[in-house]
């Protein structure tokens, strides 16, 4: 057996009967786990494939007798859902966040890690216990705030709160503090400014935490429901995820249920698949700015 392969328990591991006992529940408990990820997946997608008939059938059916791919058809083409659109705000949504993240994120953590910044580890500090605050209780002031400054209905409603994110500034700043500074002092040397730095240093140095950070943004604007919820009104500004429940979903009459499955099933897909083609870029980045002993 290659040391590659060798896993943590060996052969000799396996014939105690204590083992066997705790790897067979350590599996069953894992395939427990994967069914019940998957089934929501799985019943999406054949229920976007079932007639009105078996979709209404008693006792329900998991498989569809016959699939009928026109209800993806349908989702385009009929009731006027307006989903390129919804998918044309949700791009326009994510690019302004990843502007406004390395921006203004990029730049905080960057200059808590190499910059001389007066109490930089209480900064660090106070920026950090933000994430021991549940979301839920700043969402009304974070509304409040907007709608004093006229930004409700507005792209900023995002943009704004995206520049803030806590999260995402342990991240960078973890990884920034691995730049060895010798590097900087060098640019500093030759006469390089400290945003000229950031840019042309620290940025190209950090492409693995960087594509970890587009990645997850993405995700989240992909899924983000409740608060475009609360601040667009406008029906052609609607991000996917809340056009999707206002108009697809929250109805109940004119689409069928099948149709709706149909426009779930392809609003689902997206992210599954750019998680399962970047998921290793994504351990990777993670991996390699947690904090080092």
């Amino acid at each position: 057996m290659k040391p590659s392969e060798r896993g943590i328990l060996s052969s000799y591991d396996f014939k105690k009967g204590t083992v066997k006992t705790g790897y067979a529940i350590m599996v069953l408990l894992m395939v427990c786990m994967a069914i019940t990820m998957l089934y929501p997946f799985f019943n999406t997608f054949f229920s976007s494939l079932k007639t009105r008939e078996e979709f209404f059938a008693f006792p329900p059916t998991f498989y569809p007798k016959e699939w009928i791919w026109t209800n993806y058809k349908d989702a385009l083409t009929q009731f006027d859902l307006p989903l390129l659109t919804f998918l044309k705000n949700t791009i326009f949504i994510y690019v302004g966040n990843v502007v406004f993240c390395f921006l203004f994120i990029g730049l905080a953590a960057f200059a808590l890690s190499h910059l001389r910044v007066p109490f930089k580890k209480w900064v660090t500090l106070y920026f950090l216990s933000t994430l021991l605050i549940p979301p839920a209780t700043y969402i009304v002031p974070n509304f409040l705030n907007l709608k004093s400054l006229g930004l409700i209905n507005t792209y900023w409603a995002f943009w704004l709160p995206a520049a803030a994110n806590a999260y995402y500034m342990l991240l960078l700043k973890n990884f920034f503090d691995g730049i060895h500074k010798e590097i900087l002092e060098a640019a500093r040397i030759d006469g390089a400014s400290e945003f000229a730095s950031y840019m042309r240093i620290a940025v190209p140095l950090s492409t693995p935490i960087i594509g970890t950070l587009l990645m997850l943004a993405f995700s989240a604007t992909w899924n983000d429901f409740y608060w475009p919820n609360i601040v667009m009104t406008d029906k052609s500004m609607c991000p996917l995820a809340t056009g999707i429940y206002r108009y697809v979903v929250y109805p109940t009459s004119v689409i069928p249920w099948s149709v709706r499955f149909a426009v779930l099933t392809m609003a689902m897909l997206p992210p599954v698949i750019f998680f399962l083609t970047f998921q290793k870029f994504i351990v990777r980045g993670l991996s390699a700015s947690s904090v080092k002993g």
